[in-house]
């Protein structure tokens, strides 16, 4: 269908491809998936660390201030950084940055 769908259609898919070239599905499904890993390790890691800070606090393991730190400031960092990952899903063709040709399309 591409760009030239009708509104209707772009509004009810589940997935809309604004091009017409679907030989861009493959990376897609690829990057899709990918996603769906690091989001579930995110939201893991997430739970697992607060719990363990929550559990820390009240017996004295672990201050508030450090656990507020962590918790809040950490784990968005650490997210983040994981998260990154996904820009190492490249299509197929395209050369990273060792400085190849590349084949976008």
């Amino acid at each position: 269908m591409g760009a030239a769908g009708t509104d209707t259609a772009l509004e009810t898919a589940d997935v809309a491809l604004m091009g017409d070239d679907l030989g861009k599905l493959p990376y897609l499904r690829a990057l899709a998936t990918e996603a769906n890993a690091v989001i579930r390790q995110n939201v893991g890691a997430s739970l697992v660390v607060k719990v363990a800070l929550a559990l820390g606090v009240p017996l004295g393991l672990v201050s508030v201030a450090l656990a507020v730190v962590v918790g809040d400031m950490g784990m968005s960092l650490g997210v983040t950084g994981n998260a990154m990952r996904l820009s190492r899903v490249t299509p197929e063709g395209v050369v990273g940055a060792d400085g190849g040709a590349r084949d976008d399309g």
